[in-house]
Parts: structure tokens; sequence; C-alpha cells
């Protein structure tokens, strides 16, 4: 069977829309139609109840699901596995935030190379919808995330609770206005919440989608932004930042997602080792 099959199938049941799984997966909602059409003919039974509102599953498309996500997982650990160089038994591939990287998942990395050399690592750095669409289509073996919708078929793990801080490089230490302060955009949970919080900053002056690297750009000109309380908490001990008084504090759980069926003899250095790292965040 064509693999393309089963991803389309799983982009179709996650987005509940062949028009949305055409944009998802970059080709023409033609493509997706004649993709189901291939699969149904192949299973001999309908896996889609099409109607105006979108496409559900049907019992045949929910007993499918499972064996879906099986031969997408199964394909590409192949497709890696084959490439292997003779000096790495295995490979995972990782992926989380931009902001989880700095200072979390970049230090688990360097650990676990020196722990389990044998084991070829990717990073992957994207948005939770791209992270979780990669789950699914199982080109990602893990990935850590702020509140995550959890996947068919894997299991979601809290690691700790991510604060984040109003801080300012401004000589008084508090917030003037729109002038002086950086949106920073944290995703989506972020962006809802500073728009409660703070409505007359929904238009900022300035917008940076750009995770932890516009830390040194507020260090440098007087400006006031939310960042990770881990991020900035050597900056607030030395004095180089301030917390304005009476400021908001935004707090996101950071979840570890991973397969319910996997190899553990490849997986598990890793997730003890992410666990054992976050575990400082979350006893701080």
């Amino acid at each position: 069977m064509d693999i393309n099959l089963a991803r389309t199938f799983l982009m179709v049941a996650e987005t509940g829309s062949f028009i949305d799984a055409a944009h998802r997966l970059n080709i023409t909602q033609s493509t997706v139609s004649a993709r189901i059409k291939g699969l149904e003919d192949l299973l001999g039974r309908p896996v889609f109840e099409r109607s105006k509102s979108g496409a559900d599953l049907t019992a045949a498309g929910e007993q499918f699901h499972k064996h879906a996500l099986a031969l997408v997982r199964v394909w590409q650990r192949a497709q890696l596995e084959v490439s292997l160089s003779d000096q790495h038994r295995d490979h995972i591939a990782i992926g989380a935030p931009a902001t989880l990287w700095h200072g979390v998942l970049l230090k688990t990395i360097s650990m676990l190379r020196s722990e389990a050399p044998d084991i070829a690592v990717s990073a992957t750095a994207a948005l939770p919808d791209v992270l979780t669409q990669r789950l699914i289509e199982g080109t990602l073996d893990l990935a850590v995330m702020y509140r995550p919708i959890q996947p068919p078929g894997h299991t979601v793990e809290h690691l700790f609770d991510e604060e984040f801080v109003l801080v300012t490089s401004g000589r008084a230490g508090q917030r003037k206005g729109n002038t002086d302060y950086v949106f920073i955009n944290w995703g989506p949970d972020f962006q809802q919440d500073h728009a409660a919080a703070y409505p007359e900053l929904i238009k900022p002056g300035l917008s940076l989608d750009l995770g932890s690297m516009p830390l040194e750009y507020v260090l440098a000109n007087e400006l006031s932004a939310y960042f990770p309380m881990r991020l900035v908490k050597s900056y607030l001990s030395r004095g180089r930042l301030k917390q304005p008084k009476r400021a908001r504090r935004f707090v996101y759980p950071v979840y570890l997602v991973y397969p319910e069926a996997r190899d553990e003899e490849a997986y598990e250095p890793i997730l003890d080792r992410l666990r054992r790292e976050c575990g400082r965040y979350a006893s701080d």
C-alpha cells in the first residue's frame, strides 16, 4: 500500500476536513479525495462519512486508524534505520517550540550524546500544530510542548510548569506603555491570555516571533517584554532586569509526548534524561 494513503487518511481524521487536510499536506483537495477513495477501494469499506460540515470516521475508519498510525511509524522507522551509519544503532527525532530548546532540550541532547553516543538524534523547532502533525505522521518520535492536544496512540506526560513574567531593562523598573513594550509571540495560549490581560497592547509597536532571541535586544534597549522565568532568572538576580510591580504572570504546563508503542531501548535513555533535566525546573 502507498504510505501516502495512510498519511492522508490520518490528516483528514485529525482535521475533520478534506479541504483542511489538503492545506496541511500542501496538495490539492482532489488529490486528497483520490487517495481516500483509493484507500477505501483497498479496504473495501468507507472510512469517512462525508457531510457539509466535514468528514467523520466511520466504524471501519475508527478500526483502521490505529493501523494507519502503525504503518506510518514502521515506514518512517525503516527509512531511518536503513540510512543509519554503522556507528549508530538507532535514531530519535525530537521536536519542540524554539523557546523550549533554549536552556532545556539542547542541554538534554548534549548529555544524551555523551551517555548514548550510538543513538543518532535529529532536532526540530516548530509550532505545536506542526509538531502534532509530525507525531501523527510518525516523522517525529517525541515532542515537548505547552498544552498539547493528545495525538491518538501517544502518551502525554507532564514535565514542569513554565512561568512567563514581565521584565524590563528600563531604569525605572516599570513598563511605560506601547512605545517601550515588545510583544513576543510565545504561542496561541499566550496570545489569548495576553490580549485579555492587556487589551491596550493588542496592537504593539513591535511584535517578534523569534522565541528567546529578543532577550538581548530587550537588554540593550531599555524595553519590556514577557519571557520564561528560567531564561531571565539570572538577569533578575544580577539587577540587569527588573520586574514591574503588579504585572500579570502566565503559567503553562509543559508536556512530553511520545508513542505508547515504542522501542524502549531507544526511547528510555532520552525520556529519563528529559525527566531529570526538567525536574530541576519543577523544583525551582
